[in-house]
Order: structure tokens, then sequence, then C-alpha cells
């Protein structure tokens, strides 16, 4: 998925994306994984109606304890 993301760029792609899979709690392991990172992209599911509204729990987390700037990809509805 990621190489399809980053081939849609074209001339727009970042010198490189580094891509590593971890295990544990999910915004730990992504906080942790933002004090080497320049920028973190995390996803935020939709439940529809009020709920869309907010993002979700790890989402939230990473935004507010990580080192880097975040971007929040909301899900497609």
């Amino acid at each position: 998925m990621t190489l399809k993301v980053a081939s849609q760029l074209g001339e727009a792609q970042p010198a490189s994306v580094t891509v590593r899979a971890t295990s544990g709690f999910p915004a730990q392991e992504l906080i942790e994984a933002s004090r080497t990172a320049d920028l973190v992209v995390v996803g935020s599911r939709g439940a529809g109606g009020f709920a869309a509204l907010r993002i979700g729990s790890v989402s939230g987390q990473v935004v507010h304890h990580a080192h880097c700037p975040v971007v929040v990809v909301p899900h497609e509805s």
C-alpha cells in the first residue's frame, strides 16, 4: 500500500520512505518511532455521524505526544 501511494505522488515523492514493522502497543510504538522520524502519518477510522468528527484514541495519543509532526488521514466513507 505504501509503495502504491508513493508512486501516485509523481515528482513530489520524498527522497526516501522507511517502512518498519513493530510489535507492541500501537500508540506507544508510534510515539517512540517519532523520535527519529521527520513525519508520522496515521489513519483515523470514521464511524459516521458525530463519531466521524473525532479521531481515534491511537491517533489522538500520537498527535499529542509525538516528537515530530503528525498527519492524520481520515477514513474514506
